[in-house]
């Protein structure tokens, strides 16, 4: 029987405490027309999944385009939308437009049929996020929340303006164990990339913009869907925003490295 809160990573060589990936190490993907996709987890990904969490990915929909009505089950599922209106419409009866800079939260339950559509004339820019939930969850009935960015606690960290949309703190009430941030850095600004606790490995995802990172004294540059992993003992690095605003997550997870 598959334990989904097991790690799978294939054909990634992972060592040491730190590990930098450029976007391009992971697959960019256009199945249909109207869909791009870039698997950071899950699909086609070598990191196939993260102690429970089945995928992180970006997904750009066209134009009046979309996924329409399809199940899931025993699933936590966070969509953050970056650019553009998401139109979400579920069997729990919910429904209504996901804008820039909001996070859904939708739990499955046992059973829900949804569909995400872009009913606008712009692209939509998404970053869809699929946790299993957790066992002593997995009969609470089908539900979802909606709630801005911009409405949460933030505290800072050098520059950025960080916000927790999971964990003890988190802006969702959610059901998985997990803690995920948000990390905001302006222009020229820098931060520093948080440790995750003991027990606990860091997967960090640039999610919009651009700018540098320090590693081991050397800066490189830090790119639109580049991947960080650390370790508790790691010494993590500094991010830099380069001309337009860095916008990362911050994923907190039971201990997904390699032994």
């Amino acid at each position: 029987m598959t334990n989904f809160a097991d790690s799978i990573i294939s054909g990634l060589e992972v060592k040491g405490d730190l590990a930098f990936f450029p976007a391009a190490t992971f697959p960019t993907i256009n199945p249909v027309h109207w869909l791009t996709s870039h698997f950071a987890v899950g699909g086609f990904s070598p990191l196939r999944r993260l102690s429970g969490m089945l995928t992180a990915h970006m997904t750009q929909i066209a134009p009046h385009n979309g996924f329409t009505w399809h199940p899931h089950r025993a699933l936590e599922i966070y969509t953050y939308v970056v650019d553009g209106t998401l139109y979400h419409e579920d069997t729990t009866g919910g429904r209504g437009n996901i804008g820039a800079g909001e996070v859904q939260r939708m739990f499955s339950g046992d059973f829900i049929q949804h569909q995400e559509l872009n009913r606008g004339d712009e692209f939509a820019r998404v970053i869809q996020i699929w946790f299993a939930a957790d066992l002593k969850y997995r009969g609470l009935p089908a539900h979802y929340e909606q709630v801005s960015l911009g409405a949460m606690p933030t505290r800072t960290v050098g520059d950025a303006r960080v916000r927790e949309i999971i964990g003890p703190s988190g802006a969702t009430d959610a059901h998985v164990n997990a803690r995920l941030t948000n990390t905001v850095v302006e222009p020229g600004g820098s931060t520093t990339a948080e440790a995750p606790q003991p027990g606990q490995d860091l997967f960090l995802y640039v999610v919009d913009g651009d700018g540098a990172i320090d590693l081991d004294g050397s800066e490189q540059r830090l790119g639109l869907y580049d991947v960080l992993l650390a370790r508790p003992w790691a010494t993590l690095p500094s991010l830099r925003a380069g001309a337009s605003r860095l916008n990362f997550l911050s994923f907190f997870l039971p201990t997904f490295w390699p032994a």
